[in-house]
């Protein structure tokens, strides 16, 4: 009986959440992130466009990992995805952005054993509702067909957002902010993020997992800034 009650209170909650974002879409209707058209999250026109970037791959090094890579600048159009499916709830573009992602990692003479994303503290995924990298790594990985994991690399204390913070801050924001699980050991990984700017978080990520014994770790991010 108690389950009972408790899916249909939480069928209620889905509903009423529904109609809440219903209501907001009617009185503020959503504009496409990139052109500004009425009623789109990003309109067909401009996910045309998104496919149609070339790759402008850009590796840097990075201290803990073996290798970095992004697909492409953080400006114009990419950006703009990038903003639309992080904080704008534009899930969509997931699939046009691990299209890049695996396109990007076919150049790289890398050896995976698993794909795991960048993770959220809890609070910032109730609050987002999904993790970005999380729905990335997971079609780069069934593309590829890689094994994935979103639980062997954990955020165990919350961080401020790092696009506000200067350098140094951003390093001593993610600072122990990772722990990663030991069944990571003799595996060699691959991190998916959205974004690289200093590096700090993939640092991090890329620490825990060799602390557990993770035999190589690279990284693969959408953009660079």
């Amino acid at each position: 009986m108690s389950v009972n009650t408790e899916s249909g209170a939480q069928q209620l909650e889905w509903q009423a959440t529904r109609a809440a974002n219903w209501l907001i879409d009617l009185v503020f209707p959503p504009c496409c992130g990139h052109c500004g058209r009425v009623d789109f999250r990003f309109c067909d026109c401009c996910r045309r466009k998104l496919a149609l970037i070339a790759l402008d791959i850009s590796a840097r090094s990075v201290e803990n990992l073996d290798g970095l890579c992004a697909t492409g600048p953080h400006r114009g159009l990419l950006q703009d995805a990038l903003q639309a499916f992080k904080y704008e709830g534009a899930t969509g573009l997931a699939g046009a952005l691990a299209t890049r992602l695996c396109a990007a990692l076919q150049r790289q003479s890398w050896p995976i054993d698993l794909v795991v994303p960048v993770p959220l503290f809890a609070d910032r995924l109730q609050e987002r509702g999904y993790n970005q990298s999380q729905l990335l790594s997971q079609l780069v990985a069934e593309t590829l067909d890689i094994n994935s994991s979103a639980e062997w690399l954990a955020r165990i204390r919350g961080t401020r957002r790092q696009a506000r913070l200067s350098q140094s801050e951003r390093h001593m924001n993610v600072k122990d902010a990772f722990s990663a699980s030991a069944r990571v050991n003799g595996l060699s990984v691959l991190l998916i993020d959205d974004v690289v700017t200093t590096g700090s978080t993939l640092r991090e990520c890329a620490g825990a997992l060799r602390a557990q014994g993770a035999s190589a770790v690279f990284a693969l991010t959408v953009s660079h800034s």
